[in-house]
This record gives structure tokens, sequence and C-alpha cells, in this order.
């Protein structure tokens, strides 16, 4: 009687569905999703071309993009009103003296005008290039890093349009473009008509230069050249305040932005791109097995 009711029982569980066998069905699919989530978060070796063509597109973009943000002036002149008032109650409102001081010397001035012309440009694309052929791991993450951070910026133009001092309303602030007649600048003289004037929050001379100075400081190995990386967004501080382009609140927006592409590629990758492999782990296979080829 008892074994009967045993074998009855076993008979009863076999024909019930048992829920591990949904879940086991959902197994592989799971397993699949995050296989593929895994492979494109995986850091791969850049391609030259591509890097190219989307450097070129996206900076077309966001030129494109910031100077079509509508010149909003009157709004832009009463937010600049605002953070000077500001900066005068936080005991921070320097910008005039330093201004006016590095205006004084001639050389320094003209120096910092090219500077601000130039080096925002230049030391950014070289540091992608070093990154490149340096640290291909680590490549593609820190561009992400990049590409959010000025991403998030055209948001910041378009909510919040800004005047930079130089064009106060009643301002003392010299426009050392149009007094010294250097070239090169955006941002004043003949070639102001081509940029959107009333686009100065957030900074992408802080948020780029300190991407630099960062990736710089992590990644070089040799001592004065990681010295020099955190120099550069300090003196570039320096400059865009020297030259009436910025406030100092304007360099704060700058690092909020970088700070959001951080969190981007943070959340995308997992970690920070500095800690990734600085060598793409499959590329580092094949260059392993082509002498034994040969």
């Amino acid at each position: 009687m008892g074994d009967a009711t045993v074998t009855t029982r076993e008979r009863l569980q076999d024909r019930v569905p048992h829920p591990v066998t949904e879940r086991t069905g959902r197994g592989p699919l799971r397993r699949l999703r995050a296989r593929f989530r895994a492979r494109l978060r995986a850091p791969r070796r850049p391609r030259l071309w591509f890097e190219i063509l989307l450097i070129g597109l996206s900076y077309w973009t966001y030129s494109l993009v910031r100077n079509a943000v509508p010149e909003q002036r009157a709004a832009a002149l009463r937010n600049a009103d605002w953070i000077w008032r500001v900066e005068q109650q936080l005991g921070i409102a320097v910008e005039e003296s330093v201004n006016h001081a590095v205006n004084s010397v001639t050389w320094l001035v003209v120096g910092m005008n090219y500077y601000y012309a130039t080096l925002h440009f230049v030391v950014t694309l070289g540091v992608l290039v070093w990154l490149y052929r340096s640290h291909p791991g680590r490549y593609a993450a820190t561009r992400l890093v990049l590409f959010a951070t000025t991403g998030v910026a055209l948001v910041g133009y378009y909510l919040y349009p800004l005047a930079p001092p130089r064009l106060m309303n009643g301002g003392h602030f010299v426009d050392t473009v149009m007094v010294h007649q250097t070239w090169g600048s955006m941002a004043s003289g003949d070639l102001k008509n081509m940029s959107n004037q009333y686009a100065a929050m957030p900074s992408m001379h802080i948020g780029w230069s300190v991407w630099c100075g960062l990736t710089i400081f992590a990644l070089a190995s040799v001592p004065w050249v990681r010295v020099l990386g955190l120099v550069y967004p300090a003196l570039t501080l320096v400059v865009i305040v020297a030259t009436a382009n910025h406030f100092w609140l304007d360099a704060v927006g700058g690092l909020m932005c970088l700070a959001f592409g951080y969190g981007v590629a943070l959340l995308w990758y997992g970690r920070l791109p500095y800690a990734l492999p600085r060598v793409v782990p499959g590329a580092a296979r094949r260059r392993v097995r082509l002498p034994g080829r040969a």
C-alpha cells in the first residue's frame, strides 16, 4: 500500500510542469543577451579610417548645432549680469582685474589669444592620436567621455544662453582679439559671425582641456609629461578668463559636463576608461601568433 502510494505520487510529480523548466528555457536567451552586451561593450581596436570620419563628422555636427542655437542676445546678457552678481557675492569676481592686467603686457596677451584659438583643437586631437597609437584598448572608452561631454554641452548652450564678459553691457572688459588684431579666434574679429557668440556656458575649453589633462596624467609614463597634463587645464583656465571669453563659473559648467561624460563611460564599460586594458586582448593574441606563422 505504501509503495503504491509513493509510486503514484512520483508519477503525478512527473506530469506536473516544473517551474525550473521554464527558467532553464529562458536561461539560454539571457546568456545570449549577456554575451551580446559584453561583446558590444568589449574594447575593440579602433580603425583609422573610421575614427577620422567619426571625429570629422562629429565636430562638424557640433559646430553646426552650436551655431544653429538661436542667439538670444537679451537673455544672454541678463544671464551674464546674474553670473557676475553671483560671483561678486562669492568674492570670486576677479575676471576684470585679470583681463586688464594681462592686456597691459602685449606679448603675453597676444600669446594667450593664439593659445585660446589653437591649442583647444591641437592638444585634443593630439591626445586622441596618442591614445589611438599607444592605448588602443582604452581609446574608445576615453573618446566616449569626450563625445558625451560635448553632447551635453550643446544642451547647455540651448537652455542657458550666456554672453561672455567681453560682450557685457556697460562692462569694462577688453576684447583682446579686437584690440590686438590677432587671427584665428572664432570668438571675435572677422570670424565672429561664423560662431554663436552667446554660447559661453559651459566652457568646452575647460571640459576638453581637463579631459586631456586627466588622460595624460593617468596614462603617461614620463613624470614631466604627467606634470604637463596637470598644468595644461590650469593654464587654460587662466587664458579663458584673461581674454574675457568666460567667467569662472563657465569653467564649473565645463567640469560638470565632463563628470557627466565619465559617468556615461562608467555605466557603459563598467569601469573608468583608464582601468581598461591598454591593448585589446584579441589583438594582443594575434600579435603573438604572427611571428610563429612566419
